[in-house]
């Protein structure tokens, strides 16, 4: 099993949208804004918004025991994603603001 922090890793360095991703692992690959969907990835807390690839599979389970079993707890709640972007070829968050 993967560590807490790859799950949850969500500013890593993008890998070229033609690599394959292990299964195992959150896919944040894309070429378009249409290749990222809002997914939930989850965090110590529970449910955690954020924008992966249509296809990449979520283990917020995963991340729920990890978090357990260290005995983990975070800052509680998550942003207002309103939609996704590819960014320099990763998926992003397009976070709603407040006036």
């Amino acid at each position: 099993m993967r560590t807490f922090a790859v799950l949850l890793l969500l500013c890593c360095t993008a890998r070229p949208a033609t690599a394959v991703m292990p299964v195992d692992e959150v896919d944040y690959r894309c070429n378009v804004d249409s290749d990222c969907v809002v997914k939930n990835v989850g965090n110590c807390c529970g449910h955690y918004p954020a924008c992966v690839n249509r296809d990449s599979r979520v283990f917020p389970d995963r991340v729920k025991a990890e978090c357990a079993r260290k005995g983990l707890a975070g800052v509680c709640g998550f942003p207002n994603v309103e939609g996704c972007a590819c960014v320099q070829h990763r998926c992003s968050n397009r976070v709603a603001t407040t006036e």
